[in-house]
C-alpha cells in the first residue's frame, strides 16, 4: 500500500497541468557489508600486511521506471537508475542515470531500446552467479576480468599508466594491466532483446563509435550478442555470448571474447558454472585470457549456504602480454584463484542478512580485487601485485 501511494505521488508530482502520464514506480536495492578486510604483504614486500574495518556498498541503487500501453500489443517504457553511494562518497560518484537507464518500445516482435545498459555478455552472470553472499564473489572480481585494473575503461581512456597515444586505449602490457574487462555496462548504445521462443532468447547490443577522432586516432565501438535457454520450469538454464571490442587495444584490431554460463537446480542444491576466453590484440600477437568458475547454493531452513570458486589462468601469448614480475623475475605468473563461503537468511521477500568469508589468492604479478574493496595498504584503489585481499563480513540486503 505504501509503495502504491508513493508511486502515485511521484506520478502526480511529475505531471504538468492537463498532462496524463504513465504510472511511475520508485524502486531500489540496498546491499551493504561491514567486516574485517585484510591485504597480505605483496610479493615484492611493498606496503606490508594491513587489516582494517570496512563498510562496503555492493551496487546499491535506486531509480524510476514506467510503462505505457500504446495499444495493438505495443508498450513504451523508460528506466532511469543511479548508484546509491552508501559509503566512501569521495571515491564513488553519485551520477544520475549511471546504471541501467534507457527508453524503448516492446511488443510481440521483441524489445528495442537505446541508452546505457549491461551487455548481453554481462547479463549471462544471472544464470550461474548464485554462490555469493553480498558482493564478495567471482562476478565482481575474476570472472569477466572485471577488477584487474581498478577501473573498467571504455574507449578513449587512460588505463593504468598507459597513455592512449596513436589510438591505443587499453595497452595490455602497460602499467601492469592485463587487458580491459569484458564485463561492462555500455552507454551511447542500441539494444535488442527477442521474444522468448520455447525457452530461448537472443540479445544483441551495439555501442556506437561516437568517440571517433583523429587525436588519438581510432574508431572504437563494441558489439555483444548472446543466446540463452531455460527449461524444466527454469531449473535448467544455459547461455552463450560473443563480444567484439574494436580499436580498444590496438587501432585496426578487434579484441574478441566468448563465454558459456549455466545452472541446474536439482532441488537440494542449485549449481552454476561459467567458462570464458578473451583475446586482446597487440602488435606482438594475441594475448589469451581464460577464466572459469563454479557457484553453489544449498537451501537451509529460511536461508541458503552460498559458495563460489573461480580461477583466472595466466595470460597466454607473447612476453609483452605480461608485465615483468616484481623483484625482477620472468614475465608471467599473473593468474589468481578466488573462493567465498557464507550463509544468507531470508527474513522476508525484501530483507536478507548474511555473513561469510572471501579471499583472492593473487599470483606474483596478479592484481585482482573486488568491486567496492577498500583502499589498499599503500592507500590507492588499485591492488598491489601479489597481494591477497580477504574479508570476514556481515551483509544486509533490502529491496523496495
Amino acid at each position: 500500500m505504501q509503495k502504491k501511494l508513493l508511486t502515485l505521488a511521484v506520478a502526480g508530482a511529475l505531471a504538468a497541468p492537463g498532462l496524463a502520464l504513465a504510472q511511475v514506480e520508485v524502486y531500489g536495492f540496498v546491499n551493504m557489508s561491514v567486516g574485517k578486510f585484510k591485504y597480505s604483504t605483496a610479493t615484492s614486500g611493498v606496503g606490508g600486511s594491513v587489516s582494517k574495518w570496512d563498510v562496503a556498498s555492493h551496487a546499491s541503487n535506486y531509480g524510476l521506471r514506467a510503462r505505457e500501453n500504446l495499444g495493438g500489443g505495443q508498450t513504451a517504457w523508460f528506466q532511469i537508475e543511479q548508484n546509491a553511494p552508501m559509503e566512501r562518497n569521495n571515491n564513488i560518484a553519485h551520477t544520475p542515470a549511471s546504471r541501467n537507464s534507457a527508453v524503448g518500445m516492446q511488443g510481440g516482435w521483441g524489445n528495442l531500446f537505446i541508452g546505457q545498459w549491461t551487455t548481453p555478455w554481462a547479463d549471462l552472470d544471472a544464470l550461474w552467479g548464485i554462490g555469493t553472499v553480498g558482493g564478495w564473489g567471482p562476478i565482481t572480481a575474476i570472472i569477466g576480468r572485471r577488477e584487474t585494473t581498478g577501473s573498467a575503461p571504455n574507449a578513449a581512456c587512460v588505463n593504468g599508466t598507459s597513455v592512449p597515444t596513436a589510438g591505443v586505449c587499453d595497452v595490455v602490457e602497460g602499467g601492469g594491466g592485463v587487458g580491459h574487462p569484458f564485463w561492462r555496462r555500455i552507454s551511447n548504445s542500441v539494444f535488442y532483446q527477442s521474444p522468448v521462443f520455447g525457452g530461448a532468447q537472443v540479445k544483441a547490443a551495439y555501442q556506437t563509435n561516437d568517440v571517433k577522432s583523429t587525436v588519438p586516432a581510432g574508431d572504437a565501438s563494441l558489439y555483444s550478442v548472446s543466446v540463452t535457454w531455460s527449461g524444466m520450469g527454469g531449473r535448467l538454464r544455459i547461455g552463450g555470448a560473443y563480444d567484439g571490442h574494436k580499436d580498444f587495444t590496438t587501432v585496426g584490431q578487434t579484441d574478441k571474447g566468448w563465454r558459456v554460463t549455466g545452472g541446474w537446480n536439482v532441488g537440494f542444491a542449485d549449481l552454476g558454472l561459467a567458462y570464458e576466453q578473451m583475446t586482446y590484440k597487440i602488435a606482438a600477437g594475441d594475448c589469451e585470457a581464460t577464466q572459469y568458475g563454479v557457484g553453489l547454493a544449498v537451501p537451509v531452513g529460511s536461508g541458503f549456504i552460498r559458495g563460489s570458486y573461480a580461477v583466472a589462468d595466466d595470460l597466454d601469448g607473447p612476453a609483452t602480454c605480461v608485465p615483468a614480475n616484481p623483484g625482477g623475475s620472468a614475465a608471467g605468473d599473473n593468474g589468481a584463484k578466488q573462493w567465498n563461503l557464507g550463509y544468507e537468511h531470508r527474513f522476508s521477500k525484501r530483507t536478507t542478512v548474511g555473513f561469510g568469508y572471501a579471499v583472492i589468492k593473487n599470483d606474483t604479478a596478479a592484481t585482482f580485487t573486488w568491486t567496492g574493496a577498500p583502499p589498499t595498504q599503500a592507500g590507492g584503489l588499485g591492488p598491489i601485485a601479489g597481494s591477497d585481499p580477504s574479508t570476514f563480513f556481515v551483509n544486509m540486503v533490502h529491496r523496495f
